[in-house]
């Protein structure tokens, strides 16, 4: 008889907290394992091991800070901003978002990154493909904006506007703010007749491909495989 075992345990930690864990399956049965008894950690931190007086084998971390304040800060301004397509307006700024108190997720990461900056947290925006997938259609596709925020020596990922883990976020452009990266600059009179973005899952690829000739969609110009990230995307992707 074969039995998997784990655990998750979830911690928030004010200040850089020292953490010991006795987790790992007991030297005597390593003999009966077949898979590894790894323990990952999430953000990831150094891991060291020894066996105490007991001959356990115990895991030592320094368990870091900062990411329940990001937290707080996604979890207000996503309560604070009232999301539609209709809100949009190229001229709002973190400040109006916050007045205004709708917007689309271009606003939701602007105030987001101010509020961070304001707690001297070091964080950068971010546009790129997030399609529906395993979540229901929101009507037509847009290019999305999320942001990352750097704590303890890595930059992880914030989405203000969903606010949740989500599946196939595909970055395309990092920067202070959405003028750092637009997806299109024009110098010249010009009209965009038409405007159109999609992020499918590909589960079958002759499907996939008939169901985008049924739809009249080209081929898409880049394909990436889907990632679900833990990530407490905002409660990690």
């Amino acid at each position: 008889m074969q039995i998997r075992v784990g655990f998750e345990m979830v911690y928030e930690c004010p200040q850089p907290t020292p953490m010991i864990f006795n987790v790992h399956v007991h030297y005597t049965r390593v003999s009966d394992l077949v898979g590894r008894d790894d323990l990952v950690v999430d953000p990831p931190v150094p891991i060291s091991g020894y066996r105490d007086s007991f001959s356990n084998w115990c895991t030592r971390i320094l368990a870091p800070t900062g990411w329940a304040r990001v937290q707080a800060i996604c979890d207000n301004v996503h309560r604070h901003i009232a999301f539609g397509y209709q809100h949009a307006r190229k001229t709002r700024t973190a400040l109006k978002a916050f007045h205004d108190r709708t917007g689309v997720c271009r606003d939701y990461a602007h105030l987001a990154v101010a509020f961070c900056r304001c707690m001297n947290i070091p964080v950068r925006y971010c546009t790129g493909h997030l399609g529906d997938i395993g979540v229901p259609p929101e009507g037509p596709m847009d290019f999305a904006a999320w942001f990352e925020a750097f704590l303890d020596g890595h930059w992880y990922t914030f989405d203000a506007r969903n606010n949740t883990p989500r599946c196939g976020r595909v970055l395309i452009a990092r920067g202070r703010d959405a003028g750092d990266v637009a997806i299109s600059a024009t110098f010249g009179p010009n009209t965009l007749t038409s405007f159109r973005v999609w992020a499918d899952e590909i589960r079958a690829g002759r499907d996939h491909h008939r169901a985008l000739q049924d739809r009249g969609d080209p081929r898409p110009r880049a394909v990436a495989r889907p990632r679900c990230r833990r990530v407490r995307d905002a409660r990690m992707g």
